[in-house]
């Protein structure tokens, strides 16, 4: 399998080259190293915003999460999914319009524009930051680990994680961001054949999907209902995963930067509905990968359980394959969502554009490196970080929402709110506030909270405003 792997990784990096000679932009300008050109076609859009969605933890992470919690994960992901769709359609085009008319940078340089203060930017900046390079970290870490199980005799984890972070901030640096669109494109069609090539022989071990349920109800019934075996899928966990999910186009910037550049409204309601198939589409062999694996390898640790589904269960060649689709996915989704960093950055940036680009390609670099600092040390599931990085920037959409859909003057309280949320939210994750207050999870809460500055914001100041108007 190894000679089979170099191959298949060599002609990647190859295509990789490839791109980056056709893409790269000699005059490095915010306009077209940052954001594209801003104008980016449906089928193109429909792929790079699904691999920034869909990554390692969706190929590592999604299986053993079935597997673990049972197929209540599909109820909500399925209508998350459509709900994050159409939110994407109603409110998408009001930002794309809102954007272009400010001349948009960055999520964060709209928010200190619209609401006035460099506040707002600040928070969305930080918010953005703060959990989003734990989350590409985690994806690094997951994907090293996984390829010193496969070649353990190679070079250690944290040397895979330098080689990848090293492909990932040379690629991002020399193409900027069409470049990166290009591999995402690349990365969704490899991700997409890989895993639907192990989910198609998980299904044919049992003969059919049918007599894969029938199999999985004998060994553990709660796996086919809700809250599931370990009680995880209750109420709230299912109502805060929803709300993290469809607010990702306006919360995670690597995602609301490719909102904005797409060339026009009808581009992006196609790339909105396509997103949505797509979403279902990859996730759907996770199910069958997850029930294959409480069946055969229900005691197995997660990187057991990974290593004979996406391995040593199958043939060498899509062993290959699903090794450099891996590996793709987690260079994809995390050098956008580290360019994207570098983006917000420059949105908040009041200098000269030429200056501005090069101090956020030098932190675009830092951050590739902060984020590789993070991975040698991290080891949280997966899944659970990923939600846990939804649910924490799902926390800066009431003030992003707000300031997208407001017309009126508006005053600091979402930013300040915003920031409190945040604050409590991550001293919770940190075992210094209690991550529950009397029967409600803490970010229920916080969004009770967030929703109540939403209504004095928009209802009760707005109406002062009109009395003293009068």
């Amino acid at each position: 399998m190894l000679t089979k792997f170099i191959i298949a990784g060599t002609v990647y990096l190859a295509i990789l080259i490839f791109l980056v000679r056709i893409t790269r932009v000699k005059e490095k300008t915010t306009s077209n190293y940052l954001l594209g050109g801003g104008n980016v076609g449906f089928v193109i859009g429909l792929f790079t915003t699904a691999a920034t969605l869909f990554s390692a933890f969706t190929v590592i992470g999604m299986p053993d999460f079935f597997r673990t919690h049972g197929v209540g994960a599909w109820i909500f992901l399925a209508v998350s999914d459509a709900m994050m769709v159409y939110g994407l359609i109603r409110v998408g085009e009001l930002l794309r319009r809102k954007a272009r008319k400010l001349e948009f940078k960055g999520m964060s340089g709209l928010m200190a524009t619209t609401y006035k203060t460099k506040l707002a930017g600040y928070v969305a900046f930080g918010g953005a930051v703060v959990f989003l390079i734990p989350y590409i970290a985690v994806q690094i870490s997951g994907i090293s680990i996984f390829l010193n199980a496969a070649f353990p005799d190679a070079i250690p984890v944290w040397g895979w994680s330098v080689m990848i972070v090293a492909i990932m901030i040379l690629y991002s640096e020399t193409g900027g961001l069409r470049a990166i669109m290009y591999n995402d494109t690349l990365q969704g069609i490899l991700l997409f054949i890989m895993i639907w090539i192990v989910g198609y022989n998980c299904i044919n071990h049992f003969g059919s999907i049918e007599s894969m349920f029938k199999k999985v109800e004998t060994i553990n019934e709660e796996l086919l209902s809700v809250p599931g075996p370990k009680g995880l899928f209750t109420p709230q966990f299912l109502l805060i995963s929803a709300i993290a999910i469809i607010c990702l186009p306006f919360t995670q910037p690597q995602i609301s930067t490719r909102v904005v550049i797409m060339k026009s409204s009808s581009a992006l309601r196609k790339m909105a509905i396509g997103l949505g198939v797509v979403a279902i589409l990859i996730i759907l062999p996770t199910l069958f990968m997850g029930m294959y694996g409480a069946v055969l390898y229900p005691d197995a640790s997660t990187q057991d359980f990974i290593g004979h589904v996406l391995l040593h269960d199958q043939a060498s060649s899509v062993a290959a394959l699903g090794l450099v689709g891996l590996i793709a996915a987690a260079i994809s989704t995390s050098d956008s969502q580290i360019f994207a960093l570098g983006s917000e950055l420059r949105s908040l940036l009041s200098i000269d554009d030429k200056k501005a680009v090069s101090l956020t390609r030098l932190f675009i670099f830092i951050f590739g490196i902060l984020a590789l600092i993070f991975s040698i040390v991290s080891t949280e599931h997966l899944v659970l970080l990923a939600r846990t990085s939804f649910t924490g920037t799902a926390m800066m959409a009431p003030m992003i929402l707000v300031g997208i859909l407001s017309a009126k003057k508006l005053s600091k309280l979402m930013p300040i709110a915003t920031l409190i949320a945040l604050l409590v939210f991550i001293l919770a994750k940190l075992g210094v506030l209690p991550v529950k207050i009397g029967a409600l999870q803490i970010e229920l809460v916080l969004f009770i909270f967030l929703a109540i500055a939403v209504v004095v914001e928009t209802v009760v100041l707005k109406k002062t405003d009109v009395e003293t108007t009068l």
